[in-house]
């Protein structure tokens, strides 16, 4: 499973040889549901196909290049699924698909580049955090919001200790002297504090499980919670590469925590972290705007996001502003309704700013720190 992060957003919003086909569907964990979404999906393909050949494709091409998304249809993925949502991105160069802690309102949409607009919740200030499971037999990656959460495949990092002493020379002599099998149960059963369990032995073991998450999430910008019994946090903190980490975390053996348990006790440590962040934020805002380092105006916060100029953006949810936008004469043009050719500006700020390395904040229009669907504070 690929895994949202500002680097895949990037390449969804380069510009690819066309069309680009972008679908959303909301899924179901568990219970007869499920069977429904395998329905939903089918019917999203065919919508997907018609819609091709609706803008000129010929039906064999329109059906190729829906090839990749047939192959879902067919394998395990949807049936093994623990999810909430499914957005999926197709083109004659790209095929990405990422199951996320989010439900998706059905859409099929077929233009010129791929739609990003509902992942936005996702990618702004609050939208999304990491929980690191820890213990010496298990470790498991967890992508978190609010209101669920997903498990995510780590590769390149160890299942437990056992496997990173397995693989180290040291450990190798002294199971020829000690005649100590490197299997799991013979490790397991080795007493706490011995040889196999010491702190740089965990060290070893935790610095392969840094590396590995470094190569997932080393451009993210989103909190980090730690699960694990006490004694293995500041162990873990000492070789922690992840500059997002918190400091506080999650006590306990995470072995005897389900993905629910583990959210529900992360998401009081994020929490506060969260509601200051945008509290902060938009502290920053009114503190600015009397120096013309913030502003509601739209124009002009469209200018400065594709010049990078946007620290923080704060948008309504469901509002929408079609219009072209010319990055060579800096000329925009605003339509109240689509017209052929259109973008949606607000879309496209949004992402503009996450690019650009500025957070965003999706807020209710009664959270909004002036008036109107639009504001942001600048870097200068």
């Amino acid at each position: 499973m690929n895994v949202l992060t500002r680097n895949n957003l990037k390449l969804l919003m380069e510009i690819h040889r066309g069309p680009c086909v972008s679908v959303f569907m909301p899924m179901h964990r568990s219970g007869p549901e499920t069977q429904q979404d395998l329905i939903r999906f089918k019917n999203l393909i065919r919508e997907a196909e018609e819609s091709l050949i609706t803008r000129g494709i010929p039906a064999p091409e329109a059906r190729e290049l829906l090839e990749s998304a047939q192959k879902l249809l067919h394998g395990d993925l949807l049936h093994q699924h623990q999810s909430d949502g499914l957005g999926m991105f197709l083109s004659p160069e790209v095929f990405r698909y990422y199951l996320l802690p989010f439900a998706f309102r059905e859409l099929v949409f077929v233009a010129d580049r791929f739609h990003i607009r509902p992942l936005l919740p996702l990618l702004s200030g609050d939208g999304r955090y990491y929980i690191l499971a820890l213990s010496q037999n298990k470790v498991r990656l967890l992508q978190g919001t609010h209101y669920s959460v997903n498990e995510v495949s780590l590769a390149d990092v160890p299942k437990n200790l056992a496997e990173t002493l397995s693989d180290d020379d040291s450990w190798k002599e002294l199971q020829m002297h000690s005649g100590i099998s490197g299997g799991q149960g013979k490790l397991s059963s080795v007493t706490h504090g011995s040889e196999v369990d010491s702190k740089e032995n965990i060290k070893r073991y935790f610095r392969r499980i840094d590396k590995g998450l470094h190569e997932l999430v080393r451009d993210e910008r989103v909190p980090l919670v730690l699960a694990g019994v006490d004694y293995l946090h500041p162990i873990y903190k000492e070789v922690n590469t992840y500059p997002h980490l918190m400091e506080a975390g999650v006590g306990g053996n995470p072995e005897r925590l389900s993905a629910k348990e583990l959210h529900a006790q992360a998401w009081t440590v994020v929490r506060p972290y969260f509601q200051k962040a945008q509290q902060e934020a938009a502290d920053q805002y009114k503190q600015f705007i009397s120096s013309g380092r913030a502003s509601n105006r739209f124009r002009k916060i469209i200018l400065a996001a594709y010049h990078g100029q946007i620290e923080l953006l704060f948008a309504v949810p469901d509002f929408q502003q079609w219009g072209t936008f010319d990055p060579s004469t800096d000329e925009i043009h605003l339509h109240k309704k689509e017209k052929t050719g259109d973008e949606d500006l607000l879309e496209s700020t949004a992402i503009q700013t996450l690019l650009n390395g500025g957070t965003v904040y999706v807020v209710k229009p009664g959270t909004m720190p002036d008036t109107g669907s639009l504001a942001a504070v600048f870097r200068y």
